[in-house]
């Protein structure tokens, strides 16, 4: 346990306790990735004395991981791989890491910039850029991943390359939630492509004439551009809009929810069911949902489809919005049996859940 602070504790005083936890919390996060590269490590020497193939050993211990970190499985098994790189391959950035001289995130963007390179080269740059403290002391995030780079260039500039071409086939577009009921929509696009699509919007704003700030504009340009729609038109509400018949008929403040985004206001829910019904364009509908008068959760859906399982899966969308497994909380994907099929599982929204 951390000595509590003094009452009478003086402000240089509160200062050094900051820097002496940040030190602990840096030493922490290397005993962390120790423990996790170490039963990573007995897992797998337990599997192969058994006989188990190569590649299904250590299978399950990055979502063991996640689990004692509180975490999705999906970042268990990306931190036990920074963990393994870190223990196994750069002995001077854990010893960075342990003294306090890296931060835990410092410390990631290490392994990260140099994850295209094979093990000797990736010692190579721990040396060089963690073998003098003096390298660290004062850098911040984006320096350090520079410097990192330019390194692994030099070292193999074919890997980088790679590396590079392979990035551009993980292009994606993401969502999720902001405060204020908000999104933030992110574009992970070639640097080519994302520095063209922000001058547009810049051009945009540039040549605009009327009250509104510059970073309305390139929001507003942004998604007129892609829906094809003007802000200032109703946006359409699917059935994705979940809200109680007392929210949307009697005024409760009891909140809605969005599909994929999470819950909002009552009233702005109500103001996105009037926009729909005036618009012309808006092809919304409404459908029925039951739900469990004690806790408030769906428990039934009134499907006008005779396609059962298609209706079934969207109930469940709606009934838990993300991910089941504990910890995570990614958008649904797929729709699964709580007790598999093949023992018996039926399928219904009693033995369903999405991941």
């Amino acid at each position: 346990m951390v000595a509590a602070i003094p009452p009478d504790a003086t402000e240089a005083a509160l200062v050094t306790r900051i820097a002496q936890l940040e030190r602990l919390k840096a030493a922490a996060a290397a005993g962390q990735a120790r423990a996790a590269a170490a039963l990573d490590a007995s897992r797998r020497a337990a599997e192969a004395a058994s006989g188990a193939p190569a590649r299904k050993r250590g299978r399950g211990v990055g979502a063991e991981v996640a689990l004692a970190r509180s975490d999705s499985p999906v970042r268990g098994g990306r931190y036990l791989g920074f963990a393994k790189a870190l223990v196994n391959e750069m002995p001077r950035t854990l010893s960075a890491l342990e003294r306090g001289v890296l931060s835990e995130w410092r410390a990631t963007i290490l392994v990260r910039e140099s994850a295209c390179l094979d093990v000797d080269d990736r010692r190579v740059l721990d040396a060089e850029l963690c073998g003098d403290d003096a390298n660290l002391i004062g850098v911040g995030d984006s320096r350090l991943a520079a410097a990192a780079k330019a390194i692994a260039y030099r070292l193999d500039p074919h890997a980088v390359v790679d590396r590079a071409a392979k990035a551009q086939s993980e292009r994606c577009v993401t969502i999720r939630p902001a405060p204020d009921t908000m999104a933030y929509l992110t574009a992970l696009l070639p640097v080519a492509e994302g520095v063209a699509a922000y001058a547009a919007l810049k051009r945009a704003a540039d040549t605009n004439a009327d009250a509104r700030t510059r970073g309305q504009v390139m929001a507003d340009v942004l998604v007129e551009r892609v829906t094809g729609r003007s802000v200032a038109d109703p946006m359409p509400v699917a059935v994705n809009l979940v809200i109680s018949d007392e929210a949307l008929l009697s005024g409760s403040s009891k909140p809605a929810v969005i599909s994929d985004y999470g819950p909002i206001p009552a009233e702005i829910a109500r103001q996105m069911v009037c926009n729909a019904a005036c618009d012309s364009k808006s092809r919304a509908t409404l459908r029925r949902l039951y739900a469990s008068p004690k806790s408030g959760s769906l428990v039934a859906l009134e499907s006008r489809r005779r396609a059962f399982p298609r209706g079934l899966a969207t109930f469940l969308e709606l009934r838990d919005q993300r991910c089941r497994t504990p910890y995570c909380d990614a958008p649904v994907r797929h729709r699964d049996h709580a007790v598999p099929h093949r023992r018996g599982g039926p399928t219904s929204a009693g033995n369903g859940l999405v991941s």
